[in-house]
């Protein structure tokens, strides 16, 4: 079967470079490398022969996510791939991610595959060397972890994007990501949710690593504060309930968030040294909906 790698960018310019590298010493070899290009034009020099870059543009300076996924699937589908595998940039193959994301993807083509994923601590001064990832890694603490010859179910609120895979006729079942999210949040959720809805199973694949390559990071993750809060009521308007409660209410004790119970809304909080603080319902045209005066 044909295979189709497919990733998106914008910035983590080394990430890019280490993960081409990484795919080229997988077992089993991509048939074709997508690399989604959102708004940033270096992402070609970058790969040149090695992958076919798509571009898309970036409305309101918010990355498309969801939107670039949905792009990378039809090039690759375009091109008859028959197994779709999204690996985030952040993440390095291990040499046996192709070899069994193909394997279960024959056993199991009605499913959406997902493998673990283990975080690498900051690169040392030379950068990751390739051979000890794997040594250095440390798999996610909240999530399980299959045996090596282990594919074994996996609830659908515990899929994320940093690596999966499935067979294009499933893609094409499942209907692909929702493209009314922009920025950060929501958008794998949504995702599990349509392929929950549509009766596919979700399956966690043994031996299919992914090693997460170090960046900087906050949480709760406060720069994408408004972003996870429209994702969020997106999603709720969507499916009935909110995704992401973690953080939300990570933010509501940091006071930066209130939750109103009648509209199940949650608001955010705009302080002002000069006035008192607002709530604010809609992020995107800024709209007042309250004042609250915080004691």
């Amino acid at each position: 079967m044909k295979l189709a790698v497919i990733t998106i960018v914008s910035g983590r310019h080394q990430h890019l470079r280490l993960q081409l590298a990484a795919l080229a010493r997988c077992v089993r070899r991509a048939d074709l490398h997508i690399v989604v290009s959102m708004d940033d034009p270096q992402v070609a020099g970058i790969c040149g022969s090695a992958a076919t870059v798509v571009p898309v543009h970036c409305p309101n300076q918010r990355l498309p996510l969801a939107a670039a996924r949905n792009a990378g699937a039809s090039q690759a589908i375009a091109r008859d791939a028959e197994v779709l595998v999204f690996l985030d940039v952040d993440c390095l193959p291990d040499v046996t991610l192709l070899t069994r994301y193909a394997d279960v993807a024959a056993q199991q083509p009605a499913a959406l595959l997902s493998g673990p994923v283990a975080y690498l601590p900051p690169p040392p001064p030379g950068g990751y060397v390739l051979d000890d990832v794997a040594r250095s890694a440390k798999p996610h603490p909240g999530r399980p972890v299959p045996e090596t010859d282990e594919v074994i179910p996996l609830d659908h609120t515990l899929f994320w994007s940093l690596s999966f895979a499935l067979r294009a006729s499933t893609w094409s079942r499942i209907g692909g990501f929702y493209g009314g999210y922009t920025g950060y949040g929501g958008e794998d959720t949504d995702y599990a949710e349509l392929a929950r809805s549509r009766g596919v199973p979700h399956l966690n694949v043994g031996a299919a690593w992914a090693y997460h390559q170090w960046h900087p990071s906050t949480d709760p993750p406060l720069r994408h504060l408004a972003d996870i809060v429209r994702n969020g009521r997106i999603f709720r308007d969507r499916w009935g309930w909110w995704p992401m409660t973690g953080w939300l209410q990570a933010f509501a004790r940091m006071g930066l968030l209130i939750h109103d119970p009648v509209s199940d809304d949650w608001l955010i909080i705009q302080r002002s040294a000069t006035r008192p603080a607002r709530i604010r319902r809609d992020d995107d045209d800024q709209r007042t909906a309250a004042t609250l005066r915080l004691q």
